[in-house]
């Protein structure tokens, strides 16, 4: 399907499968869906910012300015690729309390996967085909709530955002090379102050072993507190 692009934002038409209007020339060596890939195949190995025009022309064996035959700029690649590597959403269970559950720990597990989509630099709603269909099956899950739909995609940014902060923080916790010895240094540095400092709230926690740099069950706390609020909001309607 060919057709003039005009004005839209850079990506929208070619992720749904709208070329531009063919032009005279050699046939095209390359397709789009291969560029994408090599871009995403860029983003597994090297991260975010291996992701460019120069360095996929470059393994295609091609010129940058023969890139633009494809696309339109370096952002419109980026829309593309995010979207392909975002991927579909899973199948949801029955209950919208489960489906949320089962619909936020997909998004981590895909941040999990693909670290550098969280690098991917957020312009306004989503309007690429896989971002919608992430937000289609959670808002047909939600539409039995009761709430109304401005509140139901309320919701469902409420916990698309803690999806993606979660997944962020575990991203940084990841790379740390803080090691089991340097925590234990800390730790033993830090107490006899904290006592002295008057941090007493802080004091206890590390008595207990409870104040660590690690994220253990806080996904499933998180998630189940945002679930608890949105119960109560739907408790509340008439």
């Amino acid at each position: 399907m060919t057709e003039d692009r005009g004005e839209l934002p850079p990506g929208l038409a070619l992720s749904w499968g709208v070329l531009p209007v063919q032009r005279r020339g050699p046939k095209p060596a390359f397709s789009i869906e291969q560029i994408v890939a090599t871009g995403i195949e860029f983003g597994d190995r090297y991260g975010f910012e291996a992701i460019s025009l120069q360095r996929i022309a470059a393994h295609l064996g091609v010129t940058t300015n023969a890139m633009y035959r494809y696309v339109r700029s370096k952002e419109e690649l980026i829309v593309l690729v995010h979207d392909k590597a975002i991927g579909l959403p899973p199948e949801l269970p029955a209950g919208w309390r489960a489906a949320a559950t089962a619909w936020m720990k997909a998004r981590v597990d895909r941040y999990a996967e693909r670290p550098w989509l969280l690098d991917v630099p957020i312009r306004g709603a989503p309007v690429t085909p896989n971002l919608l269909r992430w937000i289609e099956v959670m808002l047909t899950a939600l539409a039995g709530t009761g709430l109304s739909q401005h509140d139901n995609l309320g919701c469902l940014v409420l916990m698309d955002g803690f999806a993606r902060n979660y997944a962020s923080l575990a991203r940084q916790l990841g790379a740390s090379d803080s090691t089991p010895v340097q925590a234990e240094a800390v730790g033993q540095f830090l107490l006899p102050r904290l006592i002295e400092g008057g941090y007493p709230t802080l004091t206890s926690l590390y008595l207990n072993q409870e104040y660590e740099d690690e994220l253990d069950d806080d996904l499933e706390f998180g998630l189940a507190r945002i679930l608890d609020g949105i119960e109560v909001l739907i408790g509340k309607l008439p």
